[in-house]
């Protein structure tokens, strides 16, 4: 079946970004003038999909704002084409849908708010503060991987060894080129990784996953959607898929900052004088 759904869930409080999170949505925190949400969402519509449910937690509704159309600013910008252009793009080539988490009960009841959205359909998750940068969108490349594969897919990429204690790791089963049959997954492994294969926040899910967390005992008052897969795991209905590309990590400061660093060298407005000021402010300090 072709994957035509997709959501977001954007549940998370943004610790390690506060004061700033206090009142913005991480999602929103931008990458120059763009919030990384917005990126998001344009990597899935390249992919193909056009149907989104953005999953929200409390005090998130400036991302709803931010994705639903204003009539004021638009004949406020009449103007102005090419800033009117600019936002009505941001919710033009897609249909975009809200979802509500009024507690915070973890990935899992996150992703159960989506199951009339989805309704039966396999559909693809991205976490709404990995930003990856690819040729080929990832959720392209997943989507392809699902065509080949049906089942539910992590996407993953090696880490350095020293980095595994970051991330939920897999331990590999048999291969076949990009593709890596789950055998389990390991959160966060203190010593001793299974494997580096880090699972970085792009998902296929199927519709039998929303059973599997029916089922899954919360831990606290969380319902964890790593759980749920690791028991898909184990009656063989999970593989992970390597994709290329390059991930941010922007709920991280120094991962936002990179960002924000390379997309401005990738810009005609900017790229010439950031690698100018780069250039005499690393000179000045050797």
């Amino acid at each position: 079946m072709k994957i035509r759904k997709a959501i977001i869930p954007c549940g998370g409080m943004g610790t390690r970004f506060l004061p700033i999170t206090k009142s913005v949505p991480k999602e929103l925190l931008p990458v120059i003038d763009t919030p990384v949400l917005a990126y998001i969402v344009e990597e899935i519509v390249d992919s193909g999909i056009d149907q989104i449910m953005i999953i929200l937690g409390k005090g998130k509704d400036a991302i709803k704002e931010y994705f639903t159309p204003s009539k004021k600013l638009e004949k406020a910008l009449a103007s102005k084409p090419k800033l009117l252009e600019l936002v009505k793009n941001i919710n033009s080539r897609a249909e975009i849908r809200f979802g509500l988490q009024s507690e915070p009960r973890g990935s899992g009841d996150a992703v159960m708010q989506a199951r009339e959205f989805t309704a039966g359909e396999p559909f693809c998750m991205s976490n709404g503060d990995d930003l990856i940068v690819s040729d080929v969108p990832v959720t392209k490349q997943l989507c392809a991987a699902y065509e080949q594969n049906e089942g539910l897919i992590l996407g993953v990429q090696r880490v350095a060894e020293e980095e595994t204690d970051k991330y939920g790791i897999i331990v590999p089963g048999k291969t076949d080129g990009r593709t890596i049959w789950c055998d389990g997954i390991v959160e966060k492994p203190k010593s001793n990784p299974p494997s580096r294969y880090a699972a970085l926040g792009r998902y296929v899910l199927t519709p039998d996953v929303y059973e599997y967390i029916g089922r899954t005992k919360p831990v606290g008052n969380e319902i964890q959607l790593t759980d749920a897969i690791c028991a898909m795991m184990k009656e063989g209905k999970v593989y992970a898929y390597e994709f290329e590309g390059r991930r941010y990590d922007m709920g991280d400061k120094f991962g936002a900052l990179t960002a924000t660093v390379d997309f401005a060298l990738r810009r005609d407005e900017f790229k010439d004088k950031l690698r100018a000021y780069l250039t005499q402010l690393l000179g000045n300090e050797n």
